[in-house]
């Protein structure tokens, strides 16, 4: 086994978009496990929207990235040396010390993982926690229904294409999606089984909201913010509910955002808009591991991966490529 290893640190905190120079790969010597802890070296890695909010210096519920630090975030890796109880040599594990080529990692925080049941990637994305942050947010922070017409902003992502097709599994009267490319929206429809999507560049957002739900909505997850969440509650029926997943296109932006602007429009139709964050449900773990395997195992839920190959130096340019929409599905750097 080497010796050294490289890792990826926060070079400095971006204003606005983050760019290359955002980052550093460093070499590190390769750390050595104590009681308890197991090595791994990673295979598969994520880069997730949220890690955005994480290089900024602010309160959130999670703390910063440290500048001069290395990043974390999902990973999947093998075992290669062990001192804790349960984990052998050979074991995959979900662990959260990604952008790094070998991690040590507590025993009690590395989930191990079966490489026959499920390719290593889904643990990262349909099976993880997009996924469900998906099945946990339509079912439990949207109280979806059946019956209920449906709206997914940033439905070609990661969770969004889980949201979708969860609706339609469950009994959705209708389910729209919007996404940023043509083909993306040949995908939702062709592909996952929307009931129509939309291309949110060739139009204001609330027109083609409007078109594709001429009913209204009643439940909105929310990936996007700004003029989808505006459209959103411009189409809402009575009594609507939002799941506030994400707002991935205010995350660069230096202003304060413009939308939206008609939030008076709550009070009238009774809509609840409430927050998201998956950690909060974890006692649906089990249930959605059960419920989703089945219809992946079935093959009536689908899904899309975007991997990158090369390695932890293609982490920074694989993160950026998440951020302006470049993949489809779950976005992945592979080792």
């Amino acid at each position: 086994m080497t010796s050294t290893a490289l890792e990826v640190r926060l070079a400095s905190r971006p204003t606005g978009w983050p760019t290359e120079e955002t980052f550093e790969i460093a070499e590190v010597e390769v750390p050595t496990p104590g009681d308890g802890e197991v090595l791994v070296r990673n295979v598969v890695m994520s880069v997730d929207p949220y890690m955005r909010g994480r290089m900024n210096d602010v309160k959130s519920y999670v703390p910063p990235f440290e500048v001069g630090a290395p990043l974390d975030g999902g990973a999947v890796g093998e075992v290669v040396a062990s001192n804790a109880e349960g984990l052998a040599v050979g074991d995959h594990v979900l662990h959260g010390f990604g952008w790094r080529e070998y991690a040590v990692v507590s025993g009690a925080h590395a989930v191990k993982v079966d490489p026959s049941v499920a390719p290593l990637t889904a643990y990262l994305g349909v099976l993880g926690m997009p996924g469900l942050t998906a099945y946990a947010g339509l079912l439990s922070t949207a109280e979806f229904k059946e019956g209920d017409t449906v709206f997914v902003s940033g439905a070609a992502g990661a969770v969004g294409q889980v949201v979708g097709q969860i609706a339609r599994l469950k009994g959705a009267a209708r389910v729209i999606g919007s996404a940023g490319s043509a083909e993306k929206v040949e995908y939702l429809v062709d592909e996952l089984g929307f009931d129509a999507a939309f291309n949110y560049k060739d139009g204001p957002v609330l027109d083609q909201l409007t078109a594709a739900a001429p009913d209204g909505i009643d439940v909105y997850f929310d990936n996007v913010g700004g003029e989808h969440l505006e459209a959103a509650i411009s189409v809402f029926n009575v009594h609507g509910r939002a799941a506030i997943c994400g707002a991935i296109a205010q995350y660069n932006d230096t202003e304060p955002p413009a939308a939206p602007r008609n939030l008076a429009q709550l009070i009238a139709k009774r809509l609840t808009l409430r927050g998201l964050l998956v950690r909060d449900h974890k006692a649906l773990q089990p249930q959605f591991v059960a419920e989703v395997g089945a219809w992946i195992a079935s093959g009536q839920l689908k899904y899309t991966e975007t991997v990158v190959e090369g390695g932890v130096r293609q982490a920074p340019s694989a993160f950026l490529g998440m951020l302006r929409g470049d993949n489809t599905g779950k976005m992945l750097v592979k080792f």
